[in-house]
């Protein structure tokens, strides 16, 4: 096998009150143990974009596991319309993410190729939700991409029925990376700032960059949002960050 060779599969997963939840895992083929990876997907789902985050995650040498957070609302359904059931319930509830992604944690850390380190990433929605898994799971490190309404609730109309989170950043049990566009407005740049702050004042060890000209979904190859310079130079920010906090 040559490096980047990764094999990936549709497994079941036990999340949030023991309910068997779809996910898909992708995983490096060869070489030592090494660390996973929880992928939590954006708003608009269990996509194909998203699958291949996974893929990609994996074929950098990480054990990478995304649960399907919309599986309950519309088993079997398309990311679109599971989407858009999930939308008009408010989203996924926060304790349903976070036991979702505790299964997701254990389902890793139970693979003969895991290290047992174990981090989140996520985007958009799932960068709150990266966040919050940090703050109330035992993990070794976060990343947090361009997450919106962790210091403020969404405006009225918002597909989102969520509350703010900054209350629990003193229970932050990792090191947490946070990749935003300057011109994002949710979350905009003074809320970035004023969570930077927070996480510092209450000893946490954030690194948090904020990439001029980009705004929200800079990530996504397929929208008009992405940004190819802010997107290469987060990608080796984020193979840094998972190499000192997830390698031995």
């Amino acid at each position: 096998m040559t490096p980047g060779d990764l094999t990936a599969e549709t497994v079941t997963i036990v999340g949030h009150g023991g309910d068997p939840v779809e996910a898909y895992l992708a995983a490096p083929v060869g070489g030592p143990p090494v660390g996973g990876v929880v992928v939590i997907h954006h708003m608009p789902g269990y996509d194909a974009g998203t699958k291949e985050i996974t893929r990609k995650i994996a074929a950098n040498g990480y054990l990478a596991l995304m649960p399907n957070l919309y599986f309950r609302e519309a088993p079997g359904a398309s990311p679109d319309d599971a989407a858009a059931a999930a939308r008009a319930n408010g989203g996924v509830p926060d304790d349903r993410l976070v036991g979702d992604v505790a299964g997701s944690m254990a389902h890793l850390a139970s693979l003969p190729v895991s290290n047992g380190r174990l981090a989140t990433i996520g985007y958009c929605s799932g960068g709150r939700q990266s966040l919050l898994a940090a703050c109330s799971l035992d993990l070794d490190a976060a990343v947090d991409c361009y997450g919106a309404f962790a210091l403020s609730a969404p405006p009225d109309g918002f597909p989102m029925a969520v509350t703010p989170i900054g209350d629990k950043v003193a229970d932050l049990s990792c090191p947490l990376l946070g990749l935003f566009g300057s011109e994002d407005q949710y979350p905009g740049p003074e809320e970035v700032v004023e969570l930077e702050r927070l996480l510092v004042a209450a000893g946490k060890e954030v690194e948090f960059h904020s990439y001029e000209g980009a705004g929200h979904a800079f990530f996504n190859t397929d929208r008009p949002s992405f940004r190819a310079e802010a997107a290469g130079d987060g990608w080796e920010r984020i193979w840094a960050f998972f190499g000192r906090h997830l390698t031995g």
